[in-house]
């Protein structure tokens, strides 16, 4: 099937606009925002950047009697590891994100839309203030847009760096100009947001979708993928294959034809070990998990992993897994914004660990503390951070074990993959 997000040549708001974009604009804001929110449920389209919770209900959450602003934000905050699908939407479709922006903002009753990004895209930051200045000038931001009455003005707000801010509060308070620490729920957003008022915050990939929902109708949408992970989702490969790099395919496609046609297979000489696959914070695979199953919400939950962000990291026979947690480690320890103990303490110390078994100074009983560490981690946190060191622990540690206890009895990493990171 065509691409709904990747699309070429339409960068450039004239190219946009020829290929069809803003035409769902028009057609929203001929609608009531209560309908909207409707198509948007019907189509099933569940948040893409991580949590999968479905869009149109998130937007219904906000309080109908709410007095005061409501505010639409975008996460572009793309920290997550293997993760680059965003930044590649930003660069090839900014106006579907644009557009996608003004019908979630008339659908809630926001006035007022902020794009959080991450300050290291700085030509993407650039790209996109250029966007917007484009659409502000033909009419599709700012003040009574399209001769509707709806006033929606659109802002670019680059953060520092920090993973943390990819959690929504976390990301608020960034946002008001406060340090990026996540806050506790209840209230959540939706009642209680940005400055205080009614909030909903979606990722880049997510929004960018509205406008074919709005055009083509939610049934249409919804008849691409399997009933509960319905539409096309963006999937970041990298590691050991032949063709690296972002491919949007309907949910639902076997993970075996994404590496092996998508892909064009292993890099010759390597073979396939293992597979993360929706970011490093997912569960990891074996190779024979990861080519016998789906890329759906709830194939990858029965799999015992997540669909994540999508972020497909093919790992080859010769990467030690201990090293590679070891990295996972070291980023999730130095990205804790420090709030909660369990998080705090239990990444450092899930560090210390594995840098001494790396070192060929761990014992056995190292392997057994990682899981009892990762064990207490969970379900303990403000956030879902601390959540995202243990799980990568548990099943890399769970799958691979004789990597583990290798380490312990002192021959450390395979020949092959010595040196590699």
């Amino acid at each position: 099937m065509a691409n709904i997000l990747l699309r070429d040549n339409v960068a450039g708001i004239e190219a946009y606009f020829a290929a069809g974009g803003y035409r769902p604009l028009k057609k929203a804001l001929a609608l009531k925002p209560a309908g909207i929110i409707e198509e948007v449920k019907k189509s099933g389209l569940r948040g893409r950047g991580g949590a999968g919770f479905p869009a149109g209900l998130k937007w219904s959450f906000i309080p109908k009697d709410a007095e005061g602003p409501r505010y639409l934000v975008c996460n572009a905050d793309e920290g997550e590891p293997g993760t680059f699908k965003d930044r590649e939407l930003i660069i090839k479709n900014p106006h579907a994100l644009i557009e996608g922006m003004a019908i979630a903002g008339f659908a809630i009753g926001a006035a007022h839309g902020y794009i959080y990004i991450r300050g290291e895209f700085a030509a993407e930051t650039a790209l996109l203030e250029k966007a917007i200045a484009s659409a502000r000038a033909k009419g599709f931001i700012g003040r009574n847009i399209l001769g509707s009455g709806f006033d929606f003005e659109l802002f670019v707000h680059r953060g520092a760096g920090a993973y943390i801010c990819g959690e929504e509060t976390a990301l608020l308070e960034s946002l008001e100009g406060f340090k990026g620490q996540p806050r506790l729920k209840p209230p959540f957003p939706a009642v209680k947001g940005l400055f205080g008022s009614p909030t909903v915050i979606n990722n880049v990939e997510t929004l960018a979708a509205v406008p074919y929902i709005i055009e083509h109708g939610g049934d249409k949408y919804a008849a691409i993928g399997p009933a509960r992970s319905s539409g096309t989702k963006l999937f970041c490969v990298s590691g050991a294959v032949n063709k690296p790099g972002v491919y949007e395919l309907p949910l639902g496609t076997p993970l075996r034809d994404l590496i092996e046609n998508n892909c064009g297979g292993m890099k010759a000489g390597k073979k396939l070990k293992a597979v993360i696959p929706g970011g490093s914070s997912t569960p990891v695979l074996t190779a024979a998990e990861a080519l016998g199953v789906n890329l759906d919400y709830e194939s990858l939950a029965a799999a015992g992993s997540m669909l994540g962000s999508g972020a497909v990291i093919v790992i080859d026979d010769g990467q030690c897994m201990v090293k590679l947690l070891q990295v996972l480690a070291r980023f999730y320890h130095h990205e804790s914004c420090g709030q909660c103990t369990p998080c705090r303490e239990g990444c450092g110390w899930i560090e210390k660990l594995l840098n001494r078994l790396e070192d060929g100074r761990g014992t056995a009983g190292d392997i057994d503390t990682l899981c009892s560490v990762a064990d207490a981690m969970t379900g303990r946190t403000i956030c879902a951070l601390a959540d995202a060191m243990a799980m990568p622990v548990t099943s890399f540690v769970t799958k691979f074990r004789s990597e583990f206890e290798a380490h312990a009895a002192g021959r450390c990493c395979p020949p092959e993959a010595q040196g590699k990171y």
